[in-house]
């Protein structure tokens, strides 16, 4: 009986594996959907009864994990290389170039082209043929454990079902979500009263976020295969060789992807999906291009954060036409008044937009938009939505700029006539200070944890809180008023504020929300003066010889102390208990004593304030701009024009987990 139980099942196991793989490997179903799930509601009864028989592998596995208590980090055995991005069919060729250059001039070689997903990036570890780790990407190096979340999406085998398998193999790929899909859940959401993702991406990393596999499950997020990792097994000759051994394992691989001989082709490529590209069911926002032999690869080797055989040609920002329903006014903590667009919603690179950013009034001039007019929007660096130009000029009145602060009511004033920007200049203005106050608890300023936008604006709608140092006068039954405030979450505040009056005189520098002073000045200043008392007292001469402090940067250091209210609230900083000294430089390491370090791009496990935080830390100084002067510049994702910069002066890149090794 037992035989032929387990027979029973290891055929049902097989069939469900064949109609996963015609399903959502080939898209081509032969069984309704209610033919399969009533195969895999037979398999789950079965492996219930005898749960001996059943095995990791098993289809029913995919959505059984249940909820996880957190993902542990994994190491890749090859490292996950990020590409380095082209913008022009000009940058291509003379990526195309360097190829050349780097093989010899009498080299014959090809590329393989594919299209770019938008998606997450994930590393698939199969050992035997079976699933055994499923990745994220994390820093390059190392990665989340996300398995349990990875065996959901059926596109994914648990076994590779080809006999000629390799011993062990690292696939990369992109798990991805339909937009059929992806309007399907933020509908579900929606109806829900939960917050709508942004994109097929954010919901994508959203869900494989997820600590229960059960709800991944419902997400349907699918994948394509594209890269080889570590690989142990028959040689693999070329890129091209290994998208054919995928079909053959039962892996995805996108049958869009084409072998070119010159960059000629290439560029045929990335111009035809550039047009076709909104004929697809999943997002792209360009295409890859690999050399394709696996040899030349590796003679052309890597850069310190790209692979130099292969580049990504991203497609240029998408735009959209939409209404302009309204200009809207915003007051930011330092008095300037910022124009936004109220748009009629959109859609724009998978993104509903709503508001996009005018700058200035200068621009709402320069541009002539009016309410009401068919304006052209743009997300710049596909991510900002900002206001081109004027598609159709409907509306019947010219714009005009506001007399008073949407605020307070006060005048709003240009201080000098070459400024660009108005100010409301009342100290008393009520919207300056909520924002005055949320850069002041930030977790880059004093960091109170607990001191968000919803509690400021609560205590100073009551009249708590008219100033910062009024943060220090709160006490339990303050808090105890507000909504949603019980006697844990007040004491936690409280407790915050507390802890805050301790942070170093270079955090309370930038809390204090002098214009024109960052994080690298503030640091800067409590180095050179060490106390606020020789702070406060210092003259714009004095201030302006430091290196770091420019002259528009030293009057308005010099003018902010010379303030009335400043003085008064120094002093009640001072009494609350703030500290104002800067403790004598302790270093934990002495690494990078004398080293001047540069930050380009994202990072991956930090911010940009604890990355410079740890320069500080290791003796060296973390600094905002290329010169020859500077030691390394790390390299993160997206690197910008520091990066070419450094390479023509001949600054040292390092990436980032280069940079973690140096200030282990």
């Amino acid at each position: 009986m037992s035989v032929q139980i387990k027979k029973k099942i290891e055929q049902l196991k097989e069939k469900i594996i064949k109609h996963d793989h015609l399903y959502y490997v080939l898209s081509q179903p032969s069984i309704s959907d209610k033919e399969y799930d009533d195969l895999m509601r037979r398999l789950i009864e079965l492996e219930d009864q005898y749960p001996q028989y059943r095995t990791a592998d098993s289809p029913s596995q995919r959505i059984s994990a249940g909820i996880s208590e957190g993902f542990k980090t994994v190491k890749h055995s090859a490292g996950m290389f990020s590409l380095d991005n082209t913008y022009s069919i000009d940058e291509l060729r003379l990526w195309d170039q360097r190829v050349h250059k780097g093989l010899g001039k009498d080299v014959v070689y090809e590329y393989v082209v594919e299209l770019k997903f938008d998606g997450v990036s994930v590393n698939l570890t199969y050992v035997s043929g079976k699933l055994t780790v499923g990745a994220t990407r994390g820093d390059g190096r190392t990665g989340e454990d996300v398995t349990a979340n990875i065996k959901t999406i059926r596109a994914i085998p648990l076994k590779l079902l080809s006999n000629d398998i390799p011993d062990s193999i690292e696939v990369r790929g992109e798990v991805y979500m339909d937009k059929n899909d992806f309007l399907n859940v933020n509908r579900e959401r929606a109806q829900q009263g939960e917050v709508l993702f942004a994109n097929p991406r954010n919901a994508t990393s959203g869900s494989l976020k997820l600590l229960d596999s059960n709800l991944v499950a419902k997400r349907r997020l699918s994948f394509f295969a594209h890269s080889l990792g570590a690989y142990r097994g028959k040689p693999i000759c070329a890129q091209g060789d290994f998208l054919a051994r995928l079909k053959d394992w039962g892996l995805r691989a996108n049958i869009e992807s084409m072998l070119c001989s010159d960059i000629n082709k290439v560029i045929d490529y990335c111009q035809k999906w550039q047009n076709k590209r909104d004929e697809l069911g999943y997002e792209i926002d360009g295409i890859v291009i690999k050399v394709n032999s696996f040899s030349q690869q590796k003679e052309l080797g890597f850069t310190a954060k790209s692979p130099r055989w292969a580049v990504a040609y991203k497609f240029p920002a998408r735009q959209a036409t939409t209404e302009l329903l309204a200009i809207n006014v915003n007051v930011g903590r330092t008095g300037v008044i910022t124009p936004t667009a109220a748009l009629k919603p959109v859609e724009c690179s998978g993104v509903i937009i709503s508001n996009a950013t005018l700058h200035n009034f200068d621009e709402i001039e320069r541009l002539g938009v009016r309410v009401d007019d068919r304006i052209l929007i743009e997300r710049a660096g596909d991510v900002i939505p900002k206001v081109v130009k004027v598609v159709e000029q409907k509306g019947k009145k010219a714009y005009n700029i506001p007399q008073r602060c949407p605020a307070c009511g006060e005048k709003i004033v240009k201080e000098k006539a070459e400024d660009v920007a108005y100010r409301c200049i009342n100290s008393d203005c009520p919207a300056q200070l909520e924002r005055a106050l949320l850069h002041f608890a930030s977790r880059d300023a004093l960091d109170i944890e607990g001191l968000g936008e919803a509690v400021i604006a609560q205590l100073v709608k009551l009249g708590l809180l008219k100033s910062l140092a009024d943060i220090y006068k709160l006490k339990i039954d303050d808090l105890l008023g507000l909504e949603l405030f019980k006697e844990r979450k007040a004491s936690n505040l409280l407790n915050a504020i507390q802890k805050s009056k301790s942070q170093p005189l270079a955090r309370l520098i930038f809390a204090l929300g002098i214009r024109h002073v960052g994080q690298k000045a503030a640091y800067t200043l409590a180095r050179e003066f060490s106390d606020m008392d020789k702070l406060r007292h210092a003259e714009s001469e004095d201030l302006d010889k430091i290196p770091e402090i420019g002259n528009v940067m030293a009057g308005s250091i010099a003018d902010y102390f010379k303030l009335s209210q400043t003085k008064k609230l120094i002093q009640e900083l001072k009494n609350a208990g703030q500290n104002m000294r800067q403790q004598a430089s302790r270093f934990k390491s002495n690494k990078l004593t004398g080293k001047t370090i540069v930050f380009t791009g994202q990072l991956a496990g930090l911010t940009r304030a604890q990355a410079e935080e740890l320069v500080r830390q290791s003796g060296g100084l973390a600094s905002s701009s290329v010169s020859s002067k500077c030691d390394f510049l790390v390299a993160g994702e997206s690197t910008g024009s520091k990066f070419n910069k450094a390479k023509e002066l001949g600054v040292k890149i390092i990436s980032e987990r280069e940079f973690k090794e140096m200030v282990k």
